[in-house]
């Protein structure tokens, strides 16, 4: 007789795709409503501060005014991301790290979408102010390349 192996599915990646989205959009809609441009609230002084940016490019700074080709490029991400779902759904890493991916993607996406451009908010004064998308975006990068390296070696 046939052993049965349980199903895969996958929730893990689509409740952290969730869980990053709303978390993400929630503090940007926090910040949007109780914040000016430009404000600053020092956390730890000199060193992590809140601070409201607009970026009309992509992470760094880089391809500004290019919000057309960006959201585009989130659409191929995200398709890329959903074509590989039947492989991403066979391996709990895998869900973790695309759903990071994915998560931080849409989220991007939707500010792209809603205001033209993303909005920022994490300052730590030695690196250019970022987002909890953009961040989980290159956790689950970085974790998905070791992943591929070591698979493949």
């Amino acid at each position: 007789m046939k052993k049965k192996t349980p199903k895969k599915n996958g929730l893990t990646f689509f409740l952290i795709s969730l869980c990053v989205i709303l978390l993400d959009q929630l503090f940007k809609f926090f910040i949007r409503n109780s914040m000016n441009i430009g404000d600053s609230i020092a956390v730890i002084k000199n060193i992590f501060h809140i601070t409201y940016v607009t970026n009309f490019g992509a992470g760094f700074g880089i391809m500004q005014g290019k919000t057309s080709l960006l959201i585009w490029f989130a659409i191929i991400v995200v398709g890329i991301i959903l074509f590989y779902y039947g492989k991403i759904q066979k391996k709990k890493s895998l869900q973790i790290f695309s759903g990071l991916i994915l998560g931080g993607t849409l989220s991007n996406l939707i500010d792209r979408l809603l205001f033209g451009f993303v909005i920022d908010f994490l300052d730590f004064r030695i690196w250019p102010v970022f987002n909890i998308g953009d961040s989980c975006v290159c956790i689950g990068a970085v974790f998905l390349m070791i992943y591929i390296i070591k698979k493949e070696n």
